[in-house]
């Protein structure tokens, strides 16, 4: 490991004194918050501030007072951990986050939150902090400009979107599996306009990354296609890394790489280039010393010299002029092409086009009976040519997930216009991308994979949930009902889950205008990431179903004014039960049928309405050929999985696991039975509701 550079000896520094004097300010602020607070990580900011300075006074296009400006640089800082940094940059650049903010740091409620998160601070375009997904969004949001800008520029003189994606990240980044898919896909696809600037500080959690972190990280970019640039020394000087942006600026077939060597908890007298700077405060002690080693006021905290405001209020002014030349710009643009601005400003704005909803398939008693996923099929490329917006793919599983655009090509490198992306076997990254693209602005973004692959995306689902990113998963091959491939792809405990997660709405659709309704509400919930899960299987059309019922969640598909019992089912599984109602009608046990596409949105729909499906004082047994955990606040009794499932044909399989017509009329006897001889039903809804802690205390 080389020497830490604060332990060399000094030279002088090969620079202005006021950018030096500026880049130590950045380091002394960002170090002041974690000290504040008594937590946080002031080690990477006190090592990254010569790359934060060069990027936010000379080299970034952004807005201030605009911040979601459409054409602006787009920054992410994928080791949020670091997001110390980029509240000092937010506040030093004019955007509305206060020195008081600052001193706020990782408090409840205030707009520096312990990691970066998009929705609450002006200026953070996505939340980072799990290692990995910010480089990885970075990589969408490269390819919405890509996208963007090959079908809404007109000339040279029309350049609406003409932005750079830069991202700083860390070794932990780079060792996270999902950065590699992306970045893989990024080299693929030639995203000049991506630049990463990596901080090798050799330093993890556990120690020098020596322990664990050896390869040649520049050798593997190379493989991936990027164009790479190393730079030995930023902490007496910034020219080096001045040359190498430059250079990665003018490489427009391949996305950057820049290898810079940084020293964690640059000036700290005892935590400089340790472990010991990473995830705790310095101490009152050491950060006086570093600030005194920088040439600062020990005494002075969350302090910055008038100079140092100074400089960065001129390049506020500038950045704010390249926003106005580039309004006027776009004024001429609107005049000139207003068809093509009044979509651009329709996407930026979430307004879906005029009686989009029109375009969805009507379905006819009668018509042939197919799996939910062919429906869906349809269902996507009814509205897909009207709606520019929807840009997605699949993970290598196109042909069973059938999600092929009919009205668009693949966007490869060399195609950008088109919208339907080859994720390859990259679900991680497939769904860190599309979060990428939606924070982008102007995408609705969707991807595929089978159900049970989304185990090995959900750590960027969980963030889609977080940022209120309308992100939609379409995930065929939903159950055991998929058959022989069997239990290692047959999903039993990914829908619950998936239920479980706050923010994100769950579909399982089991006819045709179910399906309808998943895609329509799915397209409306702009701020709530829709999964629309799809059988394999041919299902059976519900003669009760219409897509206005559905799209309460929960409805009686086989009415019963009465019941002696209720049978709620999800998916394929609706049509078993409603087969065994009949039956059990037949009798002489009156049986309604519940389908519920989506327990969440039923849970919205007022208690009237839930009461009058599932007044919960009737026998009821929930139907679904998935995890028992969560179906007991909705049924009495399940069928339900408790194991994985097996290889075979996937009729056999719902036969095997008790999911035929048969088992559920033996049960639902047995059902009735018990509580007859009972004499009471529990009733499911007889429970305190609590009020919303969060709301009562006005968050």
């Amino acid at each position: 490991m080389s020497e830490p550079q604060s332990k060399k000896t000094r030279t002088e520094y090969d620079g202005p004194k006021l950018e030096l004097k500026c880049i130590n300010s950045i380091r002394a602020l960002s170090a002041d918050q974690p000290q504040a607070a008594k937590s946080g990580h002031p080690g990477a900011p006190m090592g990254c501030a010569p790359m934060a300075h060069l990027l936010w006074n000379e080299t970034m296009v952004y807005s201030p007072s605009n911040p979601s400006w459409m054409n602006r640089d787009r920054f992410v800082l994928s080791n949020g951990h670091a997001c110390a940094l980029q509240y000092s940059m937010l506040h030093l650049s004019g955007y509305d986050v206060s020195m008081d903010d600052l001193k706020n740091f990782r408090q409840i409620g205030s707009k520096t939150p312990g990691h970066p998160e998009s929705f609450v601070t002006p200026g953070v375009e996505v939340c980072t902090g799990p290692l990995g997904q910010g480089i990885s969004n970075a990589v969408g949001l490269a390819m919405a400009e890509k996208h963007l800008s090959a079908t809404y520029n007109v000339g040279s003189d029309y350049k609406v979107f003409d932005n750079f994606t830069y991202v700083i990240c860390g070794d932990g980044c780079l060792q996270e599996g999902v950065s590699s898919e992306s970045s893989s896909l990024a080299g693929h696809l030639g995203l000049g306009k991506l630049i990463v600037l990596y901080d090798d500080n050799v330093i993890t959690i556990d120690g020098s990354t020596d322990l664990s972190f050896t390869e040649d990280v520049v050798k593997r970019y190379e493989a991936y296609g990027w164009h790479t640039e190393t730079v030995t020394d930023v902490a007496n000087g910034i020219n080096d890394l001045r040359a190498a942006v430059t250079k990665a600026q003018s490489i427009t077939d391949r996305p950057s790489l820049i290898k810079i060597r940084t020293e964690i908890g640059y000036g700290s007298p005892s935590k400089a280039g340790t472990s010991g700077a990473h995830g705790a405060p310095l101490g009152v002690d050491d950060l006086a010393g570093a600030k005194q080693s920088y040439g600062l006021d020990p005494t002075k905290s969350f302090h910055v010299d008038d100079d140092v405001k100074e400089a960065y209020a001129k390049r506020t002014t500038e950045v704010e002029s390249k926003r106005a030349a580039w309004e006027a710009m776009y004024a001429k643009y609107t005049e000139a092409f207003p068809e093509k601005a009044a979509e651009v400003e329709r996407r930026f704005s979430h307004k879906l086009p005029e009686g989009i909803v029109d375009n969805f398939p009507t379905f006819q008693a009668g018509d042939k009976d197919k799996a939910t996923r062919q429906f869906s099929e349809s269902c996507l490329n009814s509205v897909a040519g009207d709606l520019p917006e929807l840009m997605g793919g699949s993970a290598d599983l196109t042909p069973s997930n059938l999600t092929k655009l009919k009205c668009s090509g693949d966007f490869q490198k060399d195609t950008p216009l088109g919208r339907y992306l080859r994720f390859g076997v990259r679900e991680h990254a497939m769904s860190s991308i599309c979060n990428g693209l939606f924070a982008y602005g102007g995408f609705r973004p969707f991807c595929a994979t089978f159900l049970n692959f989304a185990g090995y995306a959900l750590g960027a689902i969980r963030l889609s949930a977080l940022s209120q990113f309308g992100v939609i998963y379409i995930m065929t091959h939903d159950s055991i009902g998929l058959g022989e491939d069997g239990p290692t792809h047959q999903p039993v405990e990914m829908l619950e889950q998936l239920r479980s997660m706050p923010n994100l709405n769950v579909f399982r659709p089991a006819d045709s205008n179910e399906t309808v309704a998943s895609y329509q509400m799915a397209l409306s919930s702009h701020k709530t990431p829709s999964f629309i899960c799809c059988s394999r299987s041919t299902v059976l059309a519900i003669p009760a179903s219409s897509v206005e019922k559905a799209m309460k969640g929960a409805y009686c598909a086989v009415p019963e004014e009465s019941p002696d019992l209720i049978l709620i089912g999800t998916g394929s599984e609706v049509g078993f039960c409603m087969t065994a109602a009949a039956e059990l009608a037949a009798s002489g046990i009156k049986t309604r049928v519940v389908s519920m596409p989506c327990q969440e949105v039923f849970l919205q729909q007022t208690m009237e309405y839930q009461l009058s499906v599932l007044p919960g004082d009737v026998p009821t047994m929930s139907v679904e050929a998935s995890s028992v955990h969560g179906w007991h606040r909705f049924s009495h009794v399940q069928i339900s999985m408790t194991r994985f499932g097996m290889s075979g044909p996937g009729g056999a399989l719902f036969s095997t696991f008790g999911f035929s017509p048969e088992n559920i009329v033996a049960k639902g006897k047995t059902v009735v039975e018990y509580y007859k001889n009972a004499g009471t039903v529990p009733n499911l809804n007889s429970h305190p509701i609590f009020d919303d802690v969060m709301i009562a205390n006005g968050h």
